[in-house]
């Protein structure tokens, strides 16, 4: 970085806000792009984590405050669900509460960007040399699998980079798909592509890191390889901490520190009403809205000053319904917490469906606000005792803990 770019940037810093995990690997590669973001921009860049790794972002916002009079957020998110649009946002909201001196930019997500495009294209010629064939002689069809999401507009994305991997290359064809949430699945996109008789199918994670869910797009391309032997089959690895990345995160942090961020509000499900989509309220825009609904009716002593029909419920749970844990019997759990809700004479808590709470297969997900605690992997039998002991006495289930925010 020039000199002349640099000067005045002495007073600012990055914070790369990643997801988190139960992996340390999957998060150090969060510290290690951070500290080649650093290397590049020539300012400091700090790593931030949302969930299961420490530092969490108020916490990091709280420590570079001490030291800067501006910081950046810049998103380590691949598209832009409910963590960009609701969790970030919210962490962002309250930082600048506590540190009024202190200017916090939000930037953007990944998103669908001439680098990344760049990368798949590196990713996909790995795995054909691997297999032995050539796009430009070959029929190679490539099939893009991301994680898949609740939100019509992320998923959207991933259409969208598959498409646009396709165009001006030689690729027999380019199809998008998700390993859970939402469909295609990869199983199902694989098997229509194997009706073209393709000589050869590339599976390309689109993830970050080699986590869980990766393994799993790993394992149904072998699955497929082992199931159509006349089509040869391989994956690519994830993206990982590959130098184009930083070009990414360094056009998102000038987007952001110069007030010129473009997030796609016209087609997010938070901000307009889509078909399908009219009730979702899930995860942090659940919690914000139980949080400020029992603000708005705290106090009321005279009720020609707030003159609402009725009092705020105490508790908020959220029992997240998606494909993943609905599969997994939340249906069920939501009907049990709700009569136990009404057999209970203590318990004063509104009980409601949730869009997906981004812990897919650690579910049935239960999130109790404003406590700010998840409960995963909650069964039938575990219902009452939640009613009994978290709503009504206040007491965590410690063993069903899954997280708390």
């Amino acid at each position: 970085m020039s000199e002349a770019v640099s000067k005045g940037l002495d007073d600012e810093a990055i914070l790369l806000a990643g997801h988190g995990s139960r992996r340390e690997k999957s998060n150090e590669q969060v510290r290690e792009l951070a500290a080649d973001l650093e290397g590049r921009l020539g300012i400091p860049v700090d790593a931030a984590f949302l969930e299961l790794a420490e530092p969490a972002i108020d916490d990091a916002i709280a420590g570079l405050a001490a030291t800067v009079s501006q910081v950046t957020v810049v998103h380590l998110s691949l598209f832009a669900a409910s963590h960009v649009k609701n969790d970030v946002p919210l962490a962002v909201t309250q930082a600048r509460e506590r540190h009024p001196e202190l200017t916090i930019n939000n930037g953007a997500h990944l998103g669908v960007h001439p680098a990344l495009l760049s990368l798949l294209d590196d990713r996909a010629a790995a795995v054909e040399a691997e297999l032995g064939v050539d796009r430009e002689d070959d029929d190679v069809a490539v099939v893009l699998c991301a994680r898949g999401s609740s939100d019509p507009d992320a998923n959207a994305d991933v259409h969208k980079l598959a498409r646009l991997l396709y165009e001006g290359r030689a690729f027999d064809r380019c199809a998008a798909s998700f390993i859970g949430v939402t469909e295609p699945l990869l199983e199902e996109t694989l098997h229509d592509v194997a009706k073209t008789r393709p000589d050869a199918v590339v599976v390309l994670p689109y993830m970050l890191g080699d986590g869980v869910l990766t393994g799993r797009i790993k394992d149904g391309a072998r699955e497929f390889d082992e199931e159509y032997p006349y089509v040869d089959a391989g994956f690519g690895e994830p993206l990982g901490t590959d130098h184009r990345l930083l070009d990414v995160l360094g056009d998102r942090w000038q987007e952001a520190r110069t007030g010129s961020v473009e997030m796609s509000c016209d087609t997010c499900k938070y901000k307009v009403e889509l078909d399908g989509y009219e009730d979702d309220t899930g995860g942090a825009r659940a919690m914000l809205r139980a949080l400020t609904h029992q603000a708005e009716h705290d106090d009321r002593e005279d009720v020609d000053d707030d003159p609402h029909v009725h009092d705020a419920p105490e508790k908020h749970v959220a029992v997240c319904t998606n494909q993943t844990c609905a599969a997994d019997g939340a249906p069920a759990v939501l009907e049990r917490l709700r009569q136990a809700a009404r057999d209970s004479d203590h318990c004063d808590a509104r009980i409601t469906r949730s869009s997906c709470l981004g812990r897919c297969g650690e579910g049935p997900m239960v999130a109790v606000y404003p406590d700010g605690v998840w409960y995963g992997d909650v069964g039938e039998d575990d219902a009452e005792r939640l009613v009994a002991d978290h709503l009504d006495r206040d007491r965590i289930a410690s063993e069903l803990v899954d997280q708390t925010l």
